[in-house]
């Protein structure tokens, strides 16, 4: 189409220049054939006859035919010159960043239709910008799920999408920055409370003990056995809670292949004074051969966490099962017990810092409510996932790891 419109163009200028040429003809012809009249004028007599007698006829005719010439062609093409400035003018307003502007050409020919397409482009254009200006006065707002319409195969277009990209970035932002601030609080209020419960008991026991208010010895050995107990929780918390904090910030892996059967081996061994204790049984299935890449330290934390857990919560089950398997390109490591379950309302927060299942059986166990949440933290730190299923019959913690193969 741009094709046809230029070879029309340029076939009208070769016919506005043949045009030329024709008048200029036509007009020395009758000047010719008025010659005699014309110098029957005195006015001009004189100076032509002079022009004619010194310079010769045809050198007069020929400039004569050339200012008749130009006068020509300046008359035909000046409709089209003063329309070709409208488009330039337009087209400079344009580039000015001024789309807003049209060009006004009333004629119907192609530098109309030009005229015409480019103030369509123009409008087009405009309209895309405003959409993207009012897309963009949102997001400053606040109004992060605006979406720009993407054009495809359009610049604009990419910008438009570049744009609802940042705006997706930036609302992922600034909810990350408002729970890890949320996380912060929780963390505090957390931090604060279980660490004001056991330290209110010592104070009031101690202050039994500084005012004098025990009847005998044993009383005194009692309240001070007692304020004993409640600073050893309280240092338990401590430890757990800077053990989260280290870890969540990124503390350094001594990273290393290690055989997850003789890794759990080892650490049922271990476990197995806890076990006897408690009167409980550990049983363990495995496959041979189990390799992954993980800091065994850290991991040893997190088991222990998991075996303590199955004791405290399975021990009317008397039995922990683990298991040690393949699945896939994944090693999976599972801790089970046939204790008391875990609610179903509560499964969903089971790693959350400070949560409890139940606060009577917390007060009993002593626990921190950070063990789970250590957990969690040392096995996803490690590129590990951890998971737990509960229904009356058992309750099962399992962790997988990539498998080296």
């Amino acid at each position: 189409m741009k094709v046809m419109k230029l070879h029309s163009i340029r076939l009208k200028m070769m016919l506005m220049l043949l045009s030329s040429i024709g008048i200029t003809a036509a007009l020395l012809i009758i000047l010719y054939s008025l010659g005699t009249l014309i110098l029957s004028i005195p006015a001009i007599n004189s100076p032509l006859a002079w022009l004619i007698n010194n310079i010769g006829s045809e050198p007069v005719m020929m400039l004569t035919g050339i200012i008749l010439f130009f006068a020509s062609y300046y008359m035909t093409t000046r409709w089209f010159v003063l329309d070709l400035q409208k488009i330039q003018t337009g087209l400079q307003e344009i580039t000015a960043g001024r789309f807003d502007s049209k060009i006004e050409l009333k004629t119907q020919d192609e530098l109309g239709s030009v005229a015409s397409s480019i103030n369509h482009m123009t409008e087009q254009l405009n309209a895309y910008l405003e959409e993207i200006t009012h897309g963009l006065r949102e997001i400053a707002k606040g109004n992060f799920d605006t979406e720009i319409p993407v054009y495809s195969g359009s610049q604009l277009g990419e910008v438009a999408e570049s744009i609802n990209q940042m705006s997706r970035q930036l609302h992922q932002s600034i909810l990350e920055e408002r729970y890890a601030e949320k996380t912060k609080n929780d963390l505090i209020t957390g931090v604060s409370h279980d660490l004001r419960t056991p330290l209110t008991s010592i104070l009031g026991f101690l202050e039994v003990i500084e005012e004098d208010r025990y009847q005998d010895e044993v009383e005194l050995r009692y309240y001070v056995n007692i304020a004993y107990e409640k600073a050893q929780n309280l240092k338990r918390l401590i430890d757990d809670l800077f053990e989260y904090t280290r870890i969540n910030n990124g503390l350094p892996l001594d990273i290393r292949k290690i055989d997850m059967v003789r890794f759990i081996r080892q650490l049922i061994e271990e476990s197995v004074p806890t076990l006897e204790k408690s009167g409980m049984e550990c049983n363990l299935t495995a496959e041979e051969d189990l390799i992954i890449m993980a800091d065994g330290a850290q991991l040893v934390r997190a088991y222990e966490n998991l075996i303590s857990n199955a004791i405290r919560y399975g021990e009317s089950g008397k039995i922990i099962d683990i298991a040690v398997r393949s699945d896939r390109d994944q090693v999976s490591i599972s801790f089970t017990n046939y204790g008391d379950p875990i609610p179903e309302r509560d499964l969903p927060f089971i790693f959350d810092r400070f949560y409890r299942v139940e606060g009577s059986r917390s007060k009993q166990t002593g626990g921190t409510g950070l063990g789970l949440a250590i957990t969690k933290s040392i096995v996803e730190v490690q590129g590990g996932e951890i998971r737990v299923r509960s229904d009356e019959r058992r309750t099962t913690f399992e962790t997988r790891f990539p498998k080296v193969i």
